[in-house]
C-alpha cells in the first residue's frame, strides 16, 4: 500500500460556521471532512442548497478540487485545488464564470460574495463572476445576511489596507428581496476582482477616529417607490441629530421575473422578490466604515418608517461598539491578517464585535489550520481591544509577483 502524501484532512461536525471552514481550506490547501450536518433533523438532513452551492461555486473557481458526499448528504469531504479564478471552471464565456442559484436558497448573495471576496486575491487570474437565477436575493435577510450594497460599501473597501484596491467591483444588475417563504429573489450581480497579489501588506489599524459622513442606500423592488422616501425621512430623523453630513440614494426598481412553467403554459412566469430595504455605512476621518442593514420580511408587517429607524439605531450601535473594523468586515480583515507575510500587524477592535461568535470561532479555527494565535491587550480607546496577528506567510501560490 502506499504511503499517504499530505497532511491528514482535518475534522470537523455541524454546519456552523461551514462556509468560513471551506475559505480556510480552500486558502491553505488542506484537506477537510465535515461530518454530522444536521444529522438529527428529520425532515431536511444534510447539507443545505446554499451550502450545496457554495461548494459548486468553489469548484467553478478553483482547479483540481474534489468534493465527496455521503449518501444521506451529511458528511462531506472537500479536498481544494489551485484557486484559478475565471480562467477555467464551468459556466466560464470570455472570462466570466456564470453560476445560478436555485429557488429554495434562503441565504443573501452576501453568503457566497464576501467568502468569494476573501479568495479572489489569492487567484492566479482575475475572478469575475456572474450571479443568477432563481434563488439570488441581493437584500438583507432574516438569517443576518447583509445586502449586496454593504458588502460594497462596508467590506471591499478593506481590501485597500492590505494593498488591494484595483478593478474591484460589485455591479447589481437586478435587486431582489427574499419571495415567498424566504426563498429565492431572482436577482442578478456581477462580482469583478481583478487584482491579485502575492502576500497581503501588514496592517496596522490603531484609530478609528470620529465619523465625519453618513450614506445609504434605500431600495425598493417591484413597490411603490414612495417607500423609499419614507425610509430616508425617518432614518435621517435620527442620524442628522449627530451626523448633518448624511445623504441616502434612493434605488427603485420593478420585481424580477422567474420561471413558473403551467400545465397550460411552459413558458409562463411569475414576479417574485419584492420588498424594500435600506443599508448604511458611516465613514471617519480615518476611512474606517460602520455599516447597519434592513430588509422588510418576506411575511410583511413592518412599515418603511420602522425599518428606516431600526436601520439608524443599529447604525448607531455599530458606531458604539467603537474600533477600526466593524462586526461585518472583522473575519475578512482578520483572515486576510492571517494570511499575510511573516509580520505583526495590529488591529483595534470593539469589545462586543471581538466576543461575537463568528470572530471567537474564526480564531479557533484559524489555529486549527495552522495559523498563529492572537495577542490581546487594552486598546487606547475604552471599550476595544488591540488584536495582534502575526502572518504566516501562505500568500498565493498561483502567483509569483505581487
Amino acid at each position: 500500500m502506499a504511503a499517504p502524501t499530505g497532511p491528514p484532512a482535518l475534522k470537523f461536525t455541524g454546519s456552523k460556521h461551514l462556509a468560513q471552514r471551506l475559505v480556510l481550506a480552500t486558502l491553505t490547501g488542506r484537506t477537510v471532512r465535515i461530518s454530522q450536518i444536521r444529522a438529527s433533523s428529520h425532515t431536511a438532513p444534510g447539507l443545505a442548497p446554499h451550502e450545496v452551492s457554495l461548494l459548486r461555486l468553489l469548484d467553478a473557481i478553483t482547479n483540481g478540487s474534489q468534493i465527496e458526499f455521503s449518501y444521506t448528504g451529511t458528511t462531506v469531504a472537500y479536498k481544494p485545488g489551485l484557486i484559478a479564478g475565471s480562467a477555467a471552471g464551468y459556466g466560464a464565456a470570455g472570462g466570466v464564470v456564470t453560476h445560478e442559484l436555485p429557488a429554495d436558497n434562503t441565504r443573501g448573495l452576501s453568503y457566497f460574495l464576501i467568502p468569494l471576496c476573501l479568495l479572489a486575491p489569492f487567484a492566479k487570474a482575475q475572478v469575475n463572476v456572474l450571479f443568477k437565477g432563481p434563488g439570488v436575493i441581493t437584500s438583507a435577510t432574516e438569517h443576518g445576511d447583509v445586502s449586496v450594497d454593504t458588502v460594497r460599501t462596508a467590506v471591499l473597501p478593506v481590501f485597500k489596507s492590505f494593498g488591494i484596491e484595483r478593478e474591484i467591483e460589485v455591479r447589481v444588475l437586478k435587486r431582489s428581496n427574499p419571495g415567498r417563504g424566504g426563498k429565492g429573489g431572482g436577482g442578478e450581480v456581477q462580482l469583478v476582482f481583478g487584482q491579485q497579489v502575492r502576500l497581503p501588506k501588514t496592517v496596522h489599524l490603531m484609530s478609528a477616529g470620529s465619523v465625519k459622513k453618513i450614506r445609504g442606500v434605500a431600495y425598493a423592488t417591484g413597490v411603490a417607490g414612495a417607500n423609499n422616501a419614507r425610509i430616508i425621512e425617518a432614518a435621517r430623523g435620527v442620524l442628522n441629530e449627530f451626523v448633518p453630513d448624511t445623504y441616502i440614494f434612493s434605488d427603485m426598481s420593478g420585481a424580477p421575473l422567474v420561471p413558473a412553467p403551467e400545465k397550460g403554459n411552459p413558458n409562463a412566469k411569475v414576479k417574485t422578490g419584492l420588498g424594500f430595504g435600506l443599508s448604511l455605512v458611516a465613514e471617519t476621518n480615518s476611512y474606517v466604515m460602520y455599516s447597519a442593514d434592513t430588509a422588510s420580511p418576506p411575511q410583511g408587517g413592518v412599515t418603511p418608517e420602522e425599518l428606516g429607524r431600526k436601520c439608524a439605531f443599529q447604525l448607531l450601535e455599530a458606531i458604539e461598539q467603537g474600533g477600526c473594523v466593524s462586526e461585518v468586515a472583522a473575519s475578512t480583515v482578520l483572515t486576510l491578517m492571517a494570511m499575510g507575510s511573516e509580520d505583526v500587524g495590529r488591529i483595534s477592535i470593539g469589545r462586543d464585535v471581538l466576543a461575537s461568535e463568528n470572530i471567537v470561532q474564526l480564531a479557533r479555527d484559524l489555529r486549527t489550520f495552522g495559523m498563529a494565535g492572537w495577542g490581546l491587550k487594552d486598546g487606547d480607546e475604552e471599550g476595544e481591544v488591540m488584536v495582534s496577528v502575526v502572518g504566516k506567510g501562505v500568500g498565493n501560490v498561483g502567483r509569483k509577483i505581487a
